[in-house]
């Protein structure tokens, strides 16, 4: 099992992450992202995909034409899953995709 971020942890990581937004309810981050096209969107898609097959942790996402909402939790965190490291260091790959 992986370990749940506390407040503080949560609070630090997301600091650094400042178009994520936080969903209490689900306790995950969550980003909109809006492209030129879908070319562009399915691009972007597909680059985060690759990294987040590597690292075997994956979005939950939904792609409409020419956006991407991504949302980013841990199924197996703490009892009922919720946001880890591994949500903070897949949402930093994702940054990095753009």
């Amino acid at each position: 099992m992986v370990a749940q971020l506390n407040d503080a942890e949560r609070e630090a990581a997301l600091s650094g992450l400042a178009d994520w937004e936080y969903d209490r309810r689900r306790d995950a981050i969550s980003r909109k992202f809006k492209f030129a096209d879908f070319t562009e969107a399915f691009a972007f898609m597909t680059r985060v995909a690759l990294h987040a097959e590597k690292a075997d942790h994956h979005p939950e996402w939904s792609n409409i034409y020419n956006k991407v909402d991504i949302l980013l939790t841990t199924h197996d965190a703490g009892e009922k899953g919720g946001l880890s490291q591994r949500d903070i260091d897949l949402a930093k790959i994702i940054e990095a995709c753009l």
